[in-house]
């Protein structure tokens, strides 16, 4: 699969595809490795990409392919039903999905398109929570930028 680096506001981000649907976003690419350009990348990934940089509202409706397990699919499935603006808890989606908060967030942890299915939307109960499986650092500065670049609202504590 074709995988180059692109620079966004949150710094380089490596984007990996097949076809035109989108299979990796790294957030921490590696220096090397980049087999296309940015130009190769099909436009439809390229012009969403852009157009969620300048105006969050865009979104996306990106076809993607994510490898991962059952539950993690249907957590997956669940954060790309977040709209942008919004946020929701580890433990809401725990409940949707008749399961516990850690494992909503071991699935984000593993999520391999971070921003474009949208992990970043989801928070803990008294806080932002982990990102990326980081809950200090650069990562954490990213999660705070994609929620303040997306004019996110607090959400009253329920649980």
């Amino acid at each position: 699969m074709p995988q180059t680096l692109i620079e966004t506001p949150i710094g380089p981000i490596a984007i990996r595809w097949d076809g035109e649907t989108i299979t990796g976003v790294d957030l921490d690419p590696p220096s090397g490795g980049f087999d296309a350009g940015p130009e190769t990348m099909p436009s439809p990934i390229r012009q969403q990409l852009s157009a969620y940089f300048e105006q969050a509202s865009a979104g996306f409706d990106l076809p993607v392919a994510l490898v991962g397990t059952d539950f993690q699919q249907r957590v997956w499935a669940e954060l790309r039903r977040i709209p942008a603006g919004e946020t929701r808890t580890y433990g809401e989606i725990a409940r949707q999905l008749g399961s516990v908060p850690r494992a909503v967030g071991q699935a984000c942890r593993a999520n391999p398109c971070p921003v474009v299915v949208p992990c970043h939307r989801v928070v803990a109960v008294n806080g932002l929570g982990g990102f990326s499986g980081d809950t200090t650092g650069r990562k954490l500065e990213v999660k705070r930028w994609l929620l303040d670049h997306e004019a996110c609202k607090p959400r009253p504590r329920s649980e």
